[in-house]
């Protein structure tokens, strides 16, 4: 028996709004999967060390600060170095268009900006991952 899709949503950086992320966190929850919020105010090296400790199928960051050009990179390469490039890792929040190809040259699979629905944000995770075995 397979495992639900575990999913890690987190706010890195000095960013103190986290309505979005607790909405998006409860959708996924409905969905069926399991979510792991780690509140506010997270550092990349607690974001890659959570993700590690509960083994998670994705990493969603919420992000309003600006500071995403910054943060994100420093999350995926910390996965990396932790062995854990498998993980999915999701932008969410205020991120100008000009700078999605820079994050998914990092390796971010997408980034939903305000407005996008939850469906789209749980179609989206299930979909890439369906094929996909999940670790159990």
């Amino acid at each position: 028996m397979r495992r639900p899709v575990r999913v890690l949503i987190a706010k890195p950086g000095l960013d103190s709004h986290d309505r979005g992320a607790k909405v998006v966190a409860r959708a996924l929850r409905d969905a069926g999967m399991e979510v792991i919020y780690t509140g506010l105010h997270q550092t990349p090296e607690q974001i890659a060390e959570t993700a590690v400790q509960e083994d998670v199928d994705v990493v969603g960051l919420s992000i309003l600060s600006g500071a995403h050009n910054t943060l994100v990179p420093r999350v995926l390469d910390l996965l990396r170095e932790k062995g854990r490039q498998d993980v999915m890792v999701l932008v969410g929040g205020i991120i100008p268009e000009e700078d999605v190809p820079f994050l998914q040259e990092q390796g971010v699979a997408a980034v939903f900006g305000p407005g996008t629905s939850t469906e789209d944000i749980a179609s989206f995770i299930t979909g890439r991952l369906r094929g996909q075995e999940c670790r159990s």
